[in-house]
């Protein structure tokens, strides 16, 4: 029983640090490990055991956050006709960016690249995902592909916070009405 609560105690710490770094990297590139051990309420020793640098901590935080917006493509189709789920799943990717800004503006510009271009594959596919649905329902355009998207969606990780809160769900909703059928 012990090992099992330890066990439990180890995942939620790992979560927490995860979930603090996310947080501070929405407001800050400026992200100090110490910063994060005392906001997780964890040690030093527990953050450094489950991201030996802070290059490992950056890596998961961005690495979770891809796999959070990948696998919120499908449930929003389940949910809403394509292009509605379309614009929602960008809604996703409007957070996501914000957090990426964060972590690429605190890597190393060569690590930063080779972590965004390492994950194009499986945002890429989601965003496949949404269309295919689309393009099946007669909603979205057959000539249109998620390389289109992907370049389209570009302007995020370009503009600071304050033009991303202003601009970005009016250009968002322009991607998805130049997508339309």
């Amino acid at each position: 029983m012990t090992d099992r609560r330890l066990r439990a105690d180890a995942m939620n710490n790992r979560a927490r640090i995860l979930e603090v770094a996310r947080e501070l990297l929405t407001s800050t590139s400026e992200l100090p490990m110490n910063a994060v051990a005392k906001a997780a309420g964890v040690g030093q020793g527990t953050l450094y055991r489950n991201f030996p640098t802070r290059e490992a901590l950056l890596a998961e935080v961005y690495r979770a956050d891809v796999d959070t917006l990948v696998a919120s493509a499908a449930p929003l189709l389940e949910l809403h006709e394509a292009p509605a789920a379309l614009r929602r799943w960008l809604d996703n990717v409007a957070e996501y960016a914000r957090v990426k800004r964060g972590v690429l503006a605190a890597l190393e510009p060569s690590s930063g690249h080779e972590l965004a271009t390492s994950h194009t594959g499986s945002i890429g596919e989601a965003i496949d995902l949404l269309l295919d649905a689309g393009k099946s329902e007669g909603s979205i355009r057959s000539d249109v592909d998620s390389q289109d998207v992907l370049i389209l969606l570009g302007f995020l990780s370009r503009m600071d916070e304050a033009e991303a809160t202003e601009r970005a769900d009016r250009i968002l909703d322009l991607i998805v009405d130049g997508v339309r059928a």
